[in-house]
């Protein structure tokens, strides 16, 4: 059977909806900066065959390329199997913070004394480490999480973060995200990490109804402006008062708003990250 690579450059304020598209109607999102353009370049891909997929997802780039124009969509033909090859080639080990290393599942590596290892196959889940937004939020938590912390982890995504503050030496992690894709790989890489007992994935977002042992220590919302600003209450009404909470997914030009709804839900925001045009936020419950 053939296989499609499609492959977009878009300006780094239209990642965000062009990576959801790949995302919902793909297989495997890659994303990496494309040096000197001032361009970030997506890829996914699509068996031949899906041609309801591939309709869909060339007409969601068409009608965001309507706002700005960027270039058109590419689209090339690819062997059977040679598609997951081409994909893994994107991601790289990737060291980040003082001491965290994330390491693709089909690269061999030994860490040197005091690293702390993230085993990740994202599958067709957002979350690899190497988008600016990922990166930050795993400098935070190095910067926040303690031992035996309780982490509340929602838009999970390949569970990258879960698995990061379990390694930190979280007690527990409750993952949440919305899409069926993303539960079932964090559930696979918690389980190649060795981590069963402590730590559960759901499908779903806040506020979460089924009962949990909260208040968390710790909360973790790498998702999109939009969504943090709707949640936001549900964000504070989930950690213990003095509970820190690390937020991204957020361009420059959204901080100052987002800052406003957590400030607004009991939030004192105590440091802003920024690379390139996104920003991490990370703030701590003051108040309900």
């Amino acid at each position: 059977m053939k296989w499609l690579e499609f492959s977009q450059q878009v300006p780094p304020e239209f990642v965000e909806p062009v990576s959801y598209l790949f995302h919902r109607y793909g297989r495997g999102t890659a994303i990496e900066e494309t040096p000197g353009s001032g361009l970030v370049t997506l890829r996914t891909y699509l068996p031949g065959t899906s041609r309801w997929r591939r309709a869909r997802l060339e007409i969601g780039v068409r009608l965001v390329g309507r706002i700005r124009p960027f270039p058109e969509l590419q689209v090339k033909e690819m062997e059977e199997g040679e598609w997951e090859e081409a994909w893994k080639r994107h991601f790289t080990l990737l060291h980040v913070g003082k001491r965290i290393v994330v390491k693709p599942s089909w690269i061999e590596y030994a860490p040197v004394q005091g690293e702390v290892v993230v085993e990740l196959d994202p599958g067709m889940a957002f979350g690899t480490g190497h988008h600016p937004t990922t990166c930050m939020c795993l400098e935070a938590l190095e910067d926040v999480a303690r031992p035996g912390d309780s982490v509340l982890d929602v838009g999970t995504g390949s569970g990258i973060l879960s698995i990061a503050a379990l390694r930190l030496g979280a007690s527990k992690v409750l993952a949440l995200d919305v899409d069926l894709v993303a539960v079932k790989a964090a559930r696979e890489n918690f389980r190649a990490n060795g981590f069963t007992r402590n730590a559960r994935v759901v499908r779903g977002s806040l506020p979460f109804k089924q009962a949990v042992a909260g208040p968390f220590d710790v909360g973790l919302a790498n998702i999109n402006a939009h969504i943090i600003k709707e949640i936001a209450p549900h964000l504070a009404a989930a950690l213990r008062p003095g509970g820190m909470q690390v937020v991204s997914g957020i361009l420059d030009t959204q901080a100052e708003e987002v800052r406003q709804a957590m400030e607004a839900s009991g939030f004192q925001m105590l440091r802003t990250l920024q690379q390139e045009d996104w920003v991490a936020l990370v703030g701590k419950r003051v108040r309900s």
